[in-house]
């Protein structure tokens, strides 16, 4: 190895303990809102948890609303990797977004960390808090790459012509967002059945 290639190794090293320690205290906030709510979730009961100091929680989020962007982050990143494994891009707009409620509704079912980003947001809202704000863009942002395939399916003529897509972006939104709010309320809640009913329904409602 030459003498240029070890700094480069280091840095990677460097950056592998870092992902590895942001996974860590993400993790862990997750299980303190799921377990106790969004009060539990101070940066010392974070740093505890995942076995790291309240100092390096606060040199790598900052403030609470750093924490919850990097949550909903991490959370967009993996929920993308689940639609790129199925290959959404490549799917008619119609399949494409039946596609997309499913992999939200399977992930919802096993993700921990999926559901505290709900337990967040009820309690961002309920306090009427400026951390509604990082929940509000991620959300339109969902219904902004829903419409986008209502409109595919559409030009392809899989979408029932007419049709106003942007409100059915917002009703097909409404539909993950209500159902993740009841499995906060029913935690022991079967999702299999209602998942197939909201395909078989979603399929109808948009179907040419």
């Amino acid at each position: 190895m030459s003498l240029t290639e070890a700094p480069s190794k280091v840095r990677r090293s460097q950056a592998e303990r870092r992902d590895e320690s942001e996974r860590r205290l993400l993790a862990a906030a997750a299980e303190l809102v799921v377990e106790r709510g969004m009060g539990a979730a101070t940066f010392e009961n974070i740093g505890a948890r995942a076995g790291y100091s309240r100092g390096l929680v606060t040199q790598r989020f900052g403030s609470k609303q750093g924490l919850i962007e990097a949550m909903i982050a991490q959370l967009q990143g993996r929920l993308g990797a689940l639609l790129l494994e199925r290959q959404i891009e490549t799917l008619p707009g119609l399949e494409a977004v039946l596609t997309y409620v499913e992999v939200f509704l399977s992930a919802l079912d096993r993700d921990g960390e999926l559901r505290a980003y709900f337990v967040l947001l009820a309690s961002a809202v309920a306090d009427v808090s400026e951390l509604r704000a990082p929940f509000a863009e991620a959300h339109k942002g969902v219904e902004k790459n829903l419409e986008a395939l209502f409109l595919k399916g559409q030009a392809e003529g899989s979408v029932r012509a007419g049709m106003d897509a942007d409100a059915a972006a917002l009703m097909t939104g409404a539909l993950l967002f209500g159902l993740s709010m009841q499995l906060l309320l029913d935690p022991m809640m079967d999702l299999t059945p209602i998942r197939e009913t909201s395909l078989a329904t979603l399929r109808l409602s948009f179907a040419a």
